[in-house]
Formats: C-alpha cells, structure tokens, sequence
C-alpha cells in the first residue's frame, strides 16, 4: 500500500501540472472504486481552477477555486499517469486541464476512493476526523502523552492513525530499527529518552523516503512513471536473515496481521 512517501511524492507530481489550472474536462469511467464517486464530481469540478495541492495523512488532496477539495486515495494499487501515452483497462478517473495534459487515476484492485468535501469541512471530515498529527508535527513530548497508559506494542501504536497520521508498516520498521527499540515493547513503557530517539529517527526515515520518490514495491510509482529507489535503502523491511551491522541478524515475525522486521540484538 502507497504509504505517506509515496502519497506525497504524488502530490508533488500533480502539483507541477495542476496548480492554477483550470479543469476542462473530468470522466468516471466506472461508478466507483472502493466506494461510489461522488455523483456530482464532473458538474463541481468542471471549469474549477485549481489553487492548491496537500496531503493529509495518506491522503491527497486538490483544492479549487469553488471550495471544494477533491480527495484521494491510492489503496493497494492506485497511481496518477500524467499525459499517458496510451490507455489502460484500469484507468478509472480522467481530469484534463486548460493546457491539455491529462492525468488518470489507475488503480486495478479498485481499493482507492476519490471523495469530494468542502475544503471548510475538511477538518471535520469523516476520515479525518479522528485522526492524529502529522509525522512531521511530531514531538516526543506529543507521542509519549497520547501512548500513555498504552499496553499494546508500540509497532502497533505507530500504525494506528489515531495516534499518529499517515505512518505505515514500511517506515515504522525502519524508524524503530534506527532508534534501537524493539517492536514488541508496551507502548506505555517506551520512555521518554527513547522516545527523543524516535521521533527524530521518524522524521529522518520519511525526508529520505520522500527524497528517493517513495518504495516501489509492486503497483507503485510516481506521476511521471518514475520508480521510487528507497526500498534499496532497507535496513530491515524486507531484509529476513540479513546481517545487520552490528553483528545481529534480521528477524520476521507476524504482528497485528502484518510483518514486522527488525534486529533483536540491537533493538531492545
């Protein structure tokens, strides 16, 4: 799944064609994806210049001038192509815009979403409602308040978009390898000086993902088509029975019905 590297990566994709262009054209080619498309998006977005881009957790977001925010999400497999050369069986939504480029959403398991909300009501969006801060809003202070009390691990806790927005499997895996805790600990019971560790270690993972275009696992891949090249820097997603530098080895194991890679010896 397109995790918050990928997702802004993607933003910042469509950004260099969307911004301050107006949308001439806009097509569904099916009635929806994981859930229907909104059945006025061609009507309310038709003729609307777009004004801004973000992301909010793995979401994207497209603002226009009629204060209304497309948003989406990239699911399992889902990615924009921007002026494809040729169509696809997936290709499911088209947006064309005053200067004639094309982007389309593909997204063959369809487990993507495209809502359309009231950028005012954005923050009392259903989805977004509840969920945390940003990554990048972080502080150890923040993340030890809201883990208080919290028995469960703290691998889990990261994942759960309540505590924290938009961090997922891959990144966690590796921010808790570099800041040396194991994925098993008691949330609750990670201290503070751990914490200082942490947070910074989550910081650095997803500027570098960021940087490197996101991690091309299967379907990914930014707007432009190019392949994110963080996955090459993997210290210990992906990376069962690999030497880790300091002398370990890296463990796999199931956790909350995902894998959690990390070193035993040097994580504690």
């Amino acid at each position: 799944m397109p995790e918050l590297p990928e997702v802004e990566t993607t933003v910042r994709g469509l950004e260099r064609v969307l911004q301050g262009r107006r949308l001439t054209r806009v097509e569904a080619r099916r009635a929806d994806l994981r859930r229907a498309f909104p059945e006025d998006l061609g009507q309310r977005l038709t003729g609307a210049t777009v004004t801004g881009l973000g992301r909010r957790a793995k979401y994207g977001l497209i603002h226009t001038d009629r204060d209304d925010t497309m948003v989406f999400h990239l699911g399992m497999s889902g990615r924009w192509r921007i002026d494809p050369s040729e169509e696809e069986p997936h290709d499911h939504l088209a947006l064309e815009t005053d200067d004639r480029h094309r982007l389309v959403l593909n997204d063959p398991r369809r487990f993507g979403s495209v809502d359309l909300v009231r950028t005012a009501e954005l923050a009392e969006w259903g989805p977004f409602k509840a969920l945390g801060p940003e990554p990048f809003d972080l502080t150890a202070e923040e993340l030890k308040r809201r883990l208080a009390g919290r028995n469960a691990a703290i691998k889990l806790m990261l994942l759960d978009q309540n505590i924290v927005a938009g961090l997922g499997n891959i990144y966690v895996c590796e921010a808790l390898f570099r800041a040396g805790i194991n994925p098993r600990r008691a949330a609750g019971k990670v201290s503070l000086e751990r914490l200082r560790r942490l947070v910074p270690a989550i910081h650095a993972v997803l500027d570098e993902a960021i940087a490197a275009g996101g991690s091309t696992l299967r379907d990914y891949a930014a707007p432009d088509g190019e392949l994110g090249y963080f996955s090459k820097s993997f210290s210990v997603y992906d990376r069962e029975g690999d030497a880790c530098p300091c002398g370990g080895t890296v463990k796999r194991f199931a956790q909350g019905g995902r894998s959690t890679w990390y070193c035993p010896a040097c994580q504690r």
